[in-house]
């Protein structure tokens, strides 16, 4: 991915000057999120306007206007579905945006930014969808939401039983919270590409981590694996594979559709999974 071929080059001062408070949001919420629609955005950062469709068209003006400082960029390809139209676009950071972030924060490492694949773009999109859902539930009431980490803050690593570094990277990592219980989360966005073995691995890589005690000596619990998955078929699917295997603790795994992901986040704040009174 190149920079916009029209946008003229700006020092920080200069681009900072050309910003809102809002904007930098945005292009915070590109760093932290990797990928985001339009719609996605939307719902981020444009959530008091009167219509849905008076949203979208501030959302699409503010983003073009920040690509057109060059520092965000939409991948050529559209998501499918029935969102048309600008609303469909698919953004990132451009180096520039990267850059500037990277300067107001004092981090050193540099992202390196290439066009995604299909696959990693779906997935990538899935997960934000989970935590928006979940940050429009905090604003709802629904729960209160204390932490949430992406990748890849939120992964982990760990030592073998041979010695060797290992990782456990989940896909986010949640602390919510109702009247009575902290909640602890790692979850899995799985999109039915994956065979029931690399998930099964995946699952022995949670219960190596959680033997290691890593977790609970720092957290004074271990979080539920909550794997969200496309329908009631891969749930069934999944959670069998679970229970069939020989040496993964059940109870260690929780396994919902989308559809029912918030419902299991919002009102399931179980003290034996994950949660703490």
């Amino acid at each position: 991915m190149t920079d916009s071929q029209s946008a003229p080059q700006r020092s920080t001062s200069e681009l900072l000057e050309l910003l809102t408070e809002r904007d930098l949001l945005i292009l915070k919420d590109l760093e932290q999120f990797r990928l985001l629609t339009t719609r996605q955005v939307q719902r981020l950062r444009f959530t008091r306007h009167t219509s849905i469709s008076s949203a979208t068209r501030t959302t699409v003006r503010v983003l073009d206007r920040i690509e057109n400082h060059g520092l965000i960029t939409r991948l050529p390809r559209r998501i499918g579905g029935a969102v048309r139209g600008s609303a469909a676009n698919i953004w990132q950071l451009t180096s520039t945006g990267e850059r500037l972030l990277r300067r107001l924060s004092g981090a050193e490492n540099r992202r390196r930014y290439v066009e995604p694949s299909a696959q990693f773009t779906a997935h990538t999109l899935a997960i934000a969808d989970t935590a928006i859902d979940v940050i429009e539930a905090a604003e709802n009431g629904q729960l209160e939401l204390l932490e949430l980490q992406t990748e890849p803050d939120c992964w982990r690593t760990f030592t073998g039983k041979a010695g060797q570094p290992l990782w456990l990277r989940p896909d986010l990592y949640l602390v919510t919270a109702d009247r009575d219980y902290e909640s602890h989360w790692f979850i899995e966005i799985d999109r039915g590409t994956e065979h029931l073995p690399a998930v099964l691995r995946k699952c022995e890589t949670y219960h190596r981590y959680w033997q290691t005690g890593t977790e609970q000596a720092t957290h004074d619990i271990f979080p539920a694996v909550l794997w969200i998955v496309p329908d009631d078929h891969r749930a069934t699917k999944i959670r069998d594979g679970i229970r069939d295997h020989p040496t993964l603790p059940a109870e260690l795994f929780q396994v919902t559709t989308t559809e029912g992901a918030m419902h299991v986040i919002a009102l399931e704040s179980n003290p034996t999974k994950g949660g703490t009174p």
